[in-house]
């Protein structure tokens, strides 16, 4: 067998992981969005901090929440891929993978090793995409705060 002899079905699969995992993400934040809308008038976000803050705490729960199921598709796929034989290790490798750690305690067979390396490429888009999200969602919370327009005493 050649370098070459995995790879279309490598590229095929780890294409397939990015899209699904981009729509999980694309369709999280959609729903962290309406969730925002409808819990931001029950906590009187625009009115009060404790309101502001609990918006900002469901919407890391969200993200993270976003995250440990994308990070769980992956692993899965290791599974089914025979290149670990619990989910715990399965787990653990998609994890620091995904964000980019590489332990490199655990490592896959050099036939869907290519698969890993663009989790990790995807974890990190994922990551910064969050980051976006939570930094305007921060920010706009923070525009409603009228304090830092007044005069100092």
């Amino acid at each position: 067998m050649t370098r070459l002899d995995g790879l279309p079905s490598n590229l095929a699969l780890a294409s397939a992981m990015v899209a699904v995992t981009v729509l999980i993400h694309f369709w999280g934040i959609i729903l962290l969005l309406r969730l925002m809308g409808h819990t931001g008038r029950r906590l009187n976000a625009h009115d009060s901090h404790l309101g502001q803050a609990a918006l900002l705490v469901l919407v890391v729960l969200g993200i993270f929440a976003l995250h440990t199921v994308e990070i769980w598709l992956y692993a899965a796929v290791y599974l089914a891929l025979g290149q670990f034989e619990a989910l715990e290790p399965a787990l653990y490798f998609s994890t620091v993978t995904f964000v980019s750690l590489g332990y490199g305690d655990l490592v896959l067979g050099s036939r869907w090793r290519l698969l890993s390396a663009i989790e990790a490429a995807n974890g990190v888009i994922l990551i910064a995409w969050s980051t976006a999200f939570l930094f305007n969602v921060t920010a706009r919370l923070t525009a409603l705060d009228h304090d830092w327009l007044k005069p100092p005493d």
